[in-house]
């Protein structure tokens, strides 16, 4: 049988020089710098990774551009998780021009940073629907970046898409760094019943302590988000170079598989792998 393939579902290229990161703030300073394929190419060898998804940094289109391109000529990214203005009323034609685009057969998602948006309620906005109803349509999937707060709108969301692909970013990022646990868990339970939304087990060491973090912190989190995805509906993300701050990136991925524990090969082999194939519909993501 051949080896199943490996899949770095959520990771991003940037370089501040070239153009602004709202979000990199003076905390973030050790990883403000460019990142591109040429720093990521010898991790992926040293942990046994296949292939990779990049994913948006900031609300440009230009960026989504750009990353296709990267995407064309570099050999491990399968797949180019973009953004697009859903409020938009040209969206729809947006995306086809992308798709028609140098390396746009690599466009496989878009994402939104929602929770950065003052409104917690901004996915239900009728002008965001109208644009992911285009995203989705365009046979296209949808990432969810959200926290707790946001929870309740992305829940009506897959609710009212039910025909469409989408996935939760980050394990919706919960406050692994106190422990607490409570709100986050009845926000994201519900989500257990619902077989269109997959999630990313990805972004959670740098919502631990930068310094003092364990593989074990992740645990409470990695086996209530397993008890409602199951296996089928999760996928591994590095978050790649954002995790640097709290870890490399090969303790990222010994982290992950020490807090999945003893599941079995196969339901490794999805999570690590085929399930991101098969949502993001990736081509060409065969073992290397």
């Amino acid at each position: 049988m051949p080896e199943p393939v490996v899949v770095d579902a959520h990771h991003h290229f940037w370089d501040p020089a070239a153009a602004e990161y709202p979000w990199m703030t003076d905390d973030l300073a050790a990883i403000r710098r460019r990142f591109g394929p040429e720093d990521l190419r010898p991790l992926l060898a040293q942990c046994g990774i296949d292939r990779t998804v990049l994913v948006q940094t900031r609300s440009s289109l230009e960026e989504t551009r750009e990353f296709l391109l990267v995407a064309s000529r570099t050999e491990f990214v399968a797949g180019v998780v973009g953004w697009v203005d859903l409020t938009d009323a040209r969206v729809a034609a947006t995306l086809r021009d992308l798709r028609t685009a140098r390396g746009g057969g690599r466009l496989v998602g878009v994402r939104h940073q929602v929770h950065d948006e003052p409104d917690p309620g901004w996915l239900l906005r009728a002008d965001v629907r109208r644009g992911l109803e285009a995203v989705g349509d365009a046979g296209l999937a949808y990432d969810l970046l959200v926290r707790t707060r946001e929870l309740p709108a992305a829940l009506r969301t897959v609710r009212d898409f039910p025909e469409m692909r989408l996935v939760i970013d980050h394990i919706a990022k919960p406050p692994i760094r106190t422990g607490e646990v409570h709100a986050w868990e009845e926000a994201m339970a519900p989500f257990s019943e619902l077989g269109n939304v997959f999630c990313k087990l990805s972004g959670m060491v740098t919502e631990a302590d930068w310094e003092t973090w364990r593989p074990d912190d992740l645990v409470p989190y990695v086996r209530r988000v397993v008890g409602w995805f199951g296996e089928d509906r999760l996928m591994f993300g590095s978050d790649w170079p954002v995790c640097l701050v709290a870890g490399s990136y090969a303790r990222v991925v010994h982290a992950l598989l020490d807090a999945l524990g003893d599941v079995s090969s196969a339901s490794r082999a999805k999570i690590m792998g085929a399930n991101a194939v098969r949502f993001y519909g990736l081509r060409d993501a065969g073992p290397r």
